[in-house]
């Protein structure tokens, strides 16, 4: 992140409370607008390698296909400040448990963390970190929190931090006997690395669709790559790792995945590492229904970028920045990955990522990806088919610096302004929220019974399907795949009245695994059948 302390400092010459308007949102000075409208051939060769992420590429173009036709043109729109009654100290992050209990989590930069109960109008300090977090110099402090997939069920927490002596870790904890606070003693370190300056320490972490955790780290921080770690993957810096935090290899605190593209290389590249070439990937998120992986990269003087993370990617730091080569007219990128995105210096200074938009309020904002300058309040939207970018545009101007975007568990998306205050993106004249799946059951179904979508979608290894019954009746829930087939019977036999949940670990009847892709799962009742779909990830 730049701004906070940096080599380079926030233009105090730039507007930060810009109104929204126009389509030119991703211009480079003095130029056209610059948008990569189709995946490089090194983009395609290294999804095609990747054991599951080309699936997960395929099946996002053909989603993005069935949902094209009820996409509108991007417009701008205007911002509202939410949860006033919190007094928050430099927020960095928002994010939910997923554990259904709609409580919203702010990380704050000196240490804590704040617990927020919109519906009830209360926060509390779920962790209070302070003492063993280093957020004085350059841009350390509490960076990064997530929630383990099954936390519901295990509380187990992720957090990222500067420590006192200037190492990033990642580690864990546990909760307390109160379900409102996280336990600080019981913290275990999973990942330490030396940082060799007081910036670019990165510092997001998020659980993939794949159970995996994914981990930022910048280039070690001074300027211009100082240290040469860019194109250094002996290093864990400049890159983007995944670990498996549930399983643990000899020597270390989790283990490295098998299908992790480095994985028995005879170079000394590090085998965590996921992508790499990355200058300092502040904020990245996953699409919640694609599974795609993007990333804000802060540039260093001339060009900020928006990227597509692929399993092996070289996004091409030190020798580029944005869609230019970084020390001279020439450079050799045959192995590099272009941006989706990138903008210059007349639009701001310092990228925020964001999320690709899947929430029920703001309809016609379904499916585009938002994202924001620290420096500048910009806030911008694009939309990308799974080969092109098909629209952007200038959505908003944030009168504070962004710090980051957050989600809600359904989805809704938050503007995290670093001055404390918290926004959300208001409505459109006109604009029609999307239909929720239970809304939509109440609509398509008869009386007497409801499936819900299965959470998580996409999923590995394991879904849980929620459905209900208003009168006790025989019924089965029954997984086909996308020919039709009969893979496997959940259940089958009588079910009283009210609520049921089954889960599906992607095996079929005999015990085999399925193969990845394209499923349907089938309610039937004597009131009547009901069938949604969800997809099985690598």
């Amino acid at each position: 992140m730049q701004g906070i302390g940096s080599d380079r400092p926030c233009d105090s010459g730039i507007n930060r409370a810009i109104s929204p308007g126009g389509r030119q949102p991703l211009a480079v000075d003095g130029e056209t607008p610059i948008l990569r409208g189709v995946l490089t051939t090194q983009q395609i060769a290294a999804c095609s390698a990747a054991r599951g992420v080309w699936l997960r590429c395929a099946l996002g173009v053909l989603l993005t296909a069935v949902i094209a036709s009820a996409q509108l043109a991007l417009a701008p729109r205007q911002l509202e400040r939410v949860f006033d009654f919190v007094d928050l100290d430099d927020p960095l992050l928002l994010t939910h448990a997923g554990d259904g209990s709609g409580r919203i989590f702010i990380v704050e930069r000196p240490g804590r963390i704040r617990l927020i109960d919109a519906a009830d109008q209360f926060e509390k300090i779920f962790l209070d970190h302070r003492r063993s977090v280093n957020s004085s110099p350059g841009e350390g402090g509490l960076l990064g929190l997530a929630f383990h997939p099954d936390f519901a069920s295990n509380g187990r927490v992720f957090v990222s931090y500067t420590r006192s002596d200037f190492f990033s870790r990642v580690s864990e904890m546990a909760m307390s006997d109160d379900p409102d606070l996280l336990d600080a003693s019981t913290e275990r370190v999973i990942l330490e690395v030396a940082q060799p300056a007081g910036n670019h320490n990165g510092g997001m972490i998020a659980f993939g669709p794949d159970g995996m955790l994914y981990i930022g780290l910048g280039d070690g921080g001074a300027s211009n790559d100082r240290f040469l770690n860019g194109q250094d993957p002996t290093t864990l810096l400049a890159t983007i790792l995944r670990i498996d935090v549930d399983h643990f290899d000899e020597g270390l605190a989790y283990s490295i995945p098998a299908d992790n593209p480095f994985v028995g290389n005879a170079d000394d590249w590090r085998e965590e590492i996921w992508a790499w070439g990355l200058r300092n990937p502040w904020r990245f998120s996953f699409d919640r229904i694609t599974g795609d992986l993007w990333a804000g990269d802060v540039g260093q003087g001339s060009f900020e970028e928006i990227d597509l993370i692929v399993r092996g990617g070289n996004y091409g730091w030190n020798i580029q920045e944005g869609f230019a080569c970084f020390r001279g007219s020439g450079c050799e990128r045959d192995d590099l990955l272009l941006p989706v995105a990138a903008y210059g210096r007349s639009h701001g200074v310092s990228v925020t990522g964001g999320y690709v938009y899947r929430g029920h309020r703001l309809g016609d904002l379904v499916g585009a990806y938002i994202y924001g300058d620290f420096g500048s309040g910009n806030i911008w939207a694009l939309r990308h088919n799974g080969t092109a970018v098909t629209d952007s545009v200038l959505l908003a101007g944030s009168p504070s610096h962004i710090s980051s975007f957050g989600e809600d568990e359904a989805g809704e998306l938050y503007v995290v302004g670093y001055d404390g205050w918290i926004y959300r993106f208001l409505p459109l004249d006109g604009e029609q929220p999307v239909p929720t799946a239970i809304e939509e059951q109440k609509a398509l179904e008869p009386r007497g019974f409801q499936l819900r979508q299965s959470y998580p979608n996409p999923f590995n290894p394991t879904t849980t399907i929620d459905y209900s019954m208003a009168k006790g009746s025989p019924a089965e829930i029954v997984i086909y795949d996308i020919l039709g087939q009969r893979v496997r019977t959940l259940a089958s036999g009588w079910h009283g009245a009210g609520s049921h949940q089954v889960q599906w670990h992607g095996d079929d009847d005999l015990g085999r695994r399925a193969a990845p892709g394209v499923y349907l799962y089938r309610l039937v009742t004597q009131a009547g059948v009901s069938t949604r779909r969800m997809v099985l990830l690598k």
